[in-house]
């Protein structure tokens, strides 16, 4: 096998994986699985990343973190194209990159299917995500958002508040069905930018905030 079908093979067995560990979770996916999925021999896994679990971990490195990178940048560009001096422009632009944003409906579900199982079983992956991607950018947005809140809140709090945010983006981006179910909406354009406003609006209710200017 020359180099080319070798990275032909690793990319095959890295999109087959993470669509199975999306689906499944982890310990419910088998290497035979896998590698029947990606058309490979069993052998492949081993000879591309050493077991299961360095094949789980590379999908978050190689798929799930460029992802979150795509998001964040769409939260930046969203931020330097609304007013991102203030706060209910900062909570808009988060919310659109998440709910709006660069990832395609298969990419979107595959991420916060992935990020999910690993909120409620984690894995070694879990510090991956946490160290590399979410910690990083939160401390981001703790500089974004203090201006904004009390000269005297703790960082915990802060956190707390970023964490909030999140859930609602989250669990607006990730519960499509039910979310329907319970509106009578379809997520088209108007209805994502119903939602983005919503999330702002309760937001900025939610937030011990610090007016300088207004919201």
């Amino acid at each position: 096998m020359g180099r080319a079908d070798n990275a032909i093979s690793r990319e095959r067995l890295l999109d087959e994986a993470e669509a199975l560990f999306a689906e499944k979770g982890f310990h419910a996916v088998t290497v035979r699985e896998i590698t029947k999925a990606a058309h490979c021999n069993l052998a492949s896994v081993n000879y591309h990343f050493g077991n299961k679990q360095n094949l789980y971990l590379e999908v978050f490195r190689a798929r799930w973190i460029p992802r979150a990178v795509k998001i964040q940048a769409g939260f930046k560009g969203a931020l330097s194209a609304r007013d991102g001096k203030s706060l209910s422009g900062i909570v808009h632009a988060l919310a659109e990159a998440f709910l709006k944003g660069p990832l395609t409906d298969n990419e979107r579900l595959r991420h916060s299917q992935l990020m999910i199982r690993e909120m409620v079983m984690p894995t070694p992956a879990a510090d991956i995500l946490v160290e590399q991607v979410i910690k990083p950018f939160f401390g981001e947005l703790a500089i974004l958002l203090r201006p904004f809140l009390a000269e005297d809140i703790e960082n915990e709090q802060v956190m707390l508040n970023i964490l909030s945010i999140f859930s609602m983006v989250i669990y607006f981006n990730f519960a499509r069905l039910p979310v329907m179910r319970v509106t009578g909406r379809e997520y088209d354009d108007d209805f994502k930018e119903r939602l983005v406003e919503h999330i702002v609006q309760f937001s900025l209710t939610g937030l011990d905030m610090k007016r300088k200017g207004g919201a």
